[in-house]
């Protein structure tokens, strides 16, 4: 009978068709790390968003964008081999279906965040790495700054798309509270999208946004204003376990409770913190709730900016639980009820989140 090891291949010579298959796969995802920071060029300098007014070649859009033509033509090259623009005698074209992901940050396909973001999170390469021997974590802001804004720009659309019409009528009587007017508690609020979001919807509320990162509260302060709603919306510095215990109607956390060092410690405080009658709406990363369930693209994407972000940043803090950025819903429940909330329920999803409402 054949060995387990034998059967999986193990310690047996690999063909040279398996040696070949892989070495394009992981070729083809050197390609695609390169295209992001590609993409990440072609944001800033304002060339996807020149295609949009139609069909160039590489002099016409260097010329649209006051950009060098040689380097604009190698980037071109490179946008058509990746399949985000076509060619065709000498001109390239941005399909419309790609200029909605490349060029409109309000809609809820916008990549752009992702692409920013997560090139920026490769920039601590170094201090990961070290944490993967010393056991140590890197902090949120440790960071370069631009992952701060990438991370918010690539929420953002997610947010405007189901945050207002599908994930607060999704809570029971919430939607009736903040049109009447509650108070929110927005905590680990980061740039202030969603609470922004949430106050330009429910205009008899009043918002509080909370996070730790002082950089990003002044920022969102910022943002505030420019919206016209800094009148109903204040930004405070302030941790998921310190902000005011203040009988808070519906406490928000978007995106931010498996980055902590203690979730049952924040979840014991929001619990505290609550009205009587109040909501904790948790918002987390879509997973399921075994490995292999989330061994696919998004479990791809989600995992590896766990590896560089999330988990790090857990180890960071006091406690280091790590959740990881996917838990899935059953682990997500065992820390809520750890935390003493008795009434849990996964209120809706999306193929990127998973949205649930707790009870005290």
């Amino acid at each position: 009978m054949q060995s387990n090891a034998a059967a999986l291949g193990v310690g047996l010579a690999p063909s040279p068709q398996d040696v070949e298959s892989f070495v394009h796969k992981a070729l083809g995802d050197v390609g695609a790390a390169l295209t992001a920071s590609l993409v990440v060029i072609g944001d800033k300098l304002g060339l996807y968003r020149a295609l949009v007014d139609g069909p160039a070649t590489s002099a016409e859009l260097a010329a649209r964008t006051e950009t060098n033509e040689r380097y604009v033509r190698e980037w071109l090259n490179a946008q058509a081999a990746a399949g985000y623009v076509t060619y065709d005698d000498g001109r390239y074209t941005l399909p419309a279906a790609h200029a909605a992901c490349l060029t409109d940050e309000d809609s809820p396909a916008c990549v752009l965040g992702a692409f920013q973001g997560m090139t920026a999170a490769m920039r601590a390469n170094g201090k990961v790495a070290a944490g993967f021997t010393s056991g140590c974590g890197v902090g949120w802001h440790e960071h370069d700054p631009e992952l701060f804004v990438g991370v918010e720009r690539f929420f953002r659309p997610g947010y405007n798309a189901h945050l207002v019409s599908e994930w607060i009528p999704a809570l029971d009587g919430v939607e009736e509270k903040l049109r009447r007017g509650a108070r929110v508690a927005d905590v680990g609020c980061g740039l202030g999208a969603s609470t922004i979001i949430l106050a330009e919807a429910f205009r008899r509320s009043t918002f509080v946004g909370f996070d730790y990162h002082e950089e990003s509260i002044g920022k969102a302060r910022e943002r505030a204003r420019a919206a016209g709603v800094a009148d109903r919306v204040r930004f405070e510095v302030a941790s998921a376990k310190a902000f005011p215990a203040e009988g808070w109607d519906v406490i928000a956390f978007f995106d931010c409770l498996h980055d902590m060092g203690d979730p049952v410690g924040a979840a014991r405080h929001v619990r505290e913190a609550l009205a009587p009658d109040g909501t904790w709406l948790l918002v987390e990363p879509f997973a399921g709730d075994r490995v292999e369930d989330n061994l696919n693209p998004v479990g791809r994407l989600f995992y590896s900016v766990s590896t560089l972000v999330c988990t790090p940043a857990s180890l960071s803090q006091e406690v280091g639980l790590a959740l990881g950025a996917q838990a899935g819903e059953a682990r997500l429940r065992a820390v809520l009820e750890e935390a003493g909330f008795t009434r849990i329920r996964l209120a809706t999803s999306t193929p990127f989140n998973l949205v649930l409402e707790a009870r005290p």
